[in-house]
């Protein structure tokens, strides 16, 4: 064992558990054996050519920055933008003026994204400022927090650039998405707001902020043809039922002033309680309360990504009566 085997090994485990990897998991990834990656982490041996070659590779690495000299880097004290859950905790890591941000890879995050690479582990805190110790050192990275799920199209053209640019997507509300950009968490907020004319909501732009608009669409409840659904208040009287999104969420916003418009208290409207976190998780929720008589409240340019949406009470109805 060499006098620099054990930090070697740590910066192996740091990296394969900031990218929620077992040993095992690594080692087929890199074509090596368990025993090769338990051996290099615990210190105990230090790494053939070709093992350090396969587990930079797995890993995403550079063979130096995974078992070059030194210790692993000093914790850096960032801002979470949501609560990290315990030490050790899998964070992404950028920087957002002159400060790191922590984004949380351990939350429901993970169910929504999937897994993705992380940028660093919590060591230690709690509250407004956490320290984290880097998973090699920090990219320049863009961080957007907002609600469309394609956002994380844009991380293929920044790594293309020159410099390469990382990209994280931190999914949420539009209300949520404002409240990080004022509180200079994230570089910036994709966010729905309603048309010239139909009621100024510039409320919340962060002073100083530029608004980009780059698409226009109409929202308003998403239904087969031939449904005997003309509004909100027709979904009140057939009694269908809604999976609703969070507050803040331009969605609801929408259904809201709809319905106080209509006159219609939220106990008319069934299942108006009921909460989704994104367009992705309404159209599965609207699917699995009742698949055979789904509508939806969203944008009519992604259907499928029903904002908040209706589904039939459990009595069936002859078909011709459906809601198609």
């Amino acid at each position: 064992m060499t006098e620099n085997s054990q930090p070697d090994g740590t910066r192996l485990r740091l990296a394969r558990q900031a990218r929620g990897l077992s040993q095992q998991q690594l080692a087929g990834v890199a074509g090596v054996t368990r025993q090769a990656v338990s051996a290099v982490e615990s210190g105990h041996s230090d790494p053939s050519l070709r093992v350090a070659l396969g587990l930079a590779r797995a890993l995403g690495m550079a063979v130096e920055e995974l078992f070059g000299p030194g210790d692993p880097g000093d914790p850096v004290l960032a801002r979470p933008v949501a609560p990290v859950s315990r030490p050790g905790s899998r964070v992404a890591l950028a920087t957002v003026g002159d400060v790191f941000v922590a984004l949380p890879l351990d939350t429901d995050l993970a169910a929504r994204l999937g897994f993705g690479a992380a940028g660093g582990l919590m060591v230690r805190g709690g509250g407004n400022q956490i320290a984290v110790r880097p998973i090699g050192p920090p990219r320049p990275t863009v961080v957007v927090a907002g609600c469309d799920p394609a956002l994380p199209l844009l991380e293929t053209p920044l790594g293309l650039l020159d410099p390469p640019l990382a990209f994280v997507w931190w999914p949420c509300s539009s209300g949520e998405a404002l409240r990080l950009a004022a509180a200079g968490l994230v570089h910036a907020a994709g966010v729905h707001r309603v048309g010239p004319g139909e009621g100024g909501d510039a409320a919340g732009i962060p002073g100083g902020a530029e608004a980009v608009g780059f698409a226009s669409w109409r929202e308003g409840l998403v239904v087969r043809p031939g449904a005997k659904v003309r509004g909100l208040d027709d979904v009140a009287r057939q009694g269908l039922r809604l999976v609703n999104r969070e507050p803040g969420a331009q969605a609801r916003t929408l259904l809201d002033r709809e319905r106080l418009r209509l006159g219609l208290e939220p106990s008319q409207l069934a299942g108006y309680d009921s909460l989704a976190a994104g367009h992705l998780q309404v159209a599965p929720a609207c699917r699995a309360s009742q698949p055979r008589w789904p509508t939806g409240w969203t944008s009519s340019r992604w259907p499928r990504s029903a904002s908040t949406c209706c589904c039939r009470p459990s009595t069936p109805r002859p078909a011709r009566s459906r809601v198609c």
